[in-house]
């Protein structure tokens, strides 16, 4: 059904919407989702395929883990560059999404790790991943529902209780809030840095291998979709909530899994994008009256005028 479709869809934008969240929770902004998530899938592909089949209980987590490790890892670098030498995160990040999206799909995936065919050529993807290593679906082999979402669900819930209802939480936030003032209350800055990224990494990993282990079971020929960078506006929507970030993410997956349909009707195929991105500008503008109304109300303070003294007498 609709429904079942929308929420496939929706599945991997949860991920990727958690990963800008989180990140966007201790001040940095993360545009590194894709990256992170090729990165993610290629490192569940390669798992999936390459270890031997056993019991679904061990290949299918250490499949989901390799991914979580691999996008922990993409995202780190940025983190490390940040911290140790002072390059903004937006400039790193952006930079290494391309660098993950051609080390992947122009390299590996056509050579060291495509699939071969009878004679020894070379196909487009890598090798179809063993039946141990699929996350099960819950409505039959062609819908895109399946255990993904589960998962989805239970790191909102986790990020969520990490980020309110612990002290690791409060200092993430604190340094979100104001690096200067966490550091001059002995919060370490760059450790919170190191762990909000990394986190936001294995978000956007779990995302690829959602996609691989329960949508394409290979890493095809070209893989990324544009759903790291949908994981922006899905944050903004949220509000850099991860709750939000689940409501979020549940109108992309509509507007997502309406596209097709909306074709059938002779709209046209970009309809969907633009009201994705009309939803982004009212959040924007919502946060910008916001801002100028705060700035209205409160208005500037009035300088001070100087005291007058009385002239000594001659």
């Amino acid at each position: 059904t609709d429904i079942i479709k929308a929420l496939g869809k929706a599945t991997p934008l949860i991920f990727t919407g958690l990963a800008v969240a989180v990140s966007f929770k201790c001040g940095l902004f993360n545009i590194g989702a894709e990256g992170q998530l090729v990165v993610g899938g290629i490192a569940a592909a390669f798992v999936g395929q390459a270890i031997a089949p056993g019991s679904a209980w061990i290949h299918l987590p250490l499949a989901l883990g390799a991914a979580a490790v691999a996008g922990a890892a993409w995202g780190l670098v940025p983190a490390w560059l940040k911290v140790r030498r002072g390059v903004h995160e937006v400039i790193s990040t952006i930079m290494l999404n391309w660098i993950a999206i051609h080390l992947v799909e122009s390299w590996l995936v056509i050579g060291p790790l495509a699939a071969r065919s009878a004679q020894g050529h070379s196909l487009p993807g890598t090798t179809q991943i063993a039946p141990t290593a699929e996350l099960p679906r819950f409505f039959g082999i062609r819908s895109e529902l399946g255990l993904g979402l589960v998962l989805a669900v239970a790191a909102a819930l986790l990020l969520y209780f990490l980020l309110r209802r612990t002290w690791v939480g409060y200092e993430m936030r604190a340094v979100g809030s104001s690096p200067e003032a966490a550091r001059y209350a002995g919060i370490g800055v760059g450790r919170r840095t190191y762990l909000a990224m990394g986190l936001a990494g294995a978000c956007a990993g779990l995302a690829g291998a959602v996609l691989i282990l329960g949508v394409h079971r290979q890493y095809p020929a070209v893989f990324h979709a544009g759903y790291g960078f949908d994981g922006i506006a899905i944050s903004l929507i949220g509000g850099n909530h991860p709750l939000g970030a689940l409501i979020a993410a549940g109108f992309f997956g509509v507007i997502r899994a309406g596209g097709t349909k909306l074709q059938l009707l002779q709209i046209h195929r970009t309809f969907p994008e633009l009201i994705q991105g009309l939803a982004l500008l009212f959040i924007a503008g919502q946060m910008v009256t916001r801002h100028l109304l705060t700035r209205l109300a409160t208005g500037r303070p009035k300088p001070s005028k100087p005291s007058e003294e009385v002239a000594p007498d001659a």
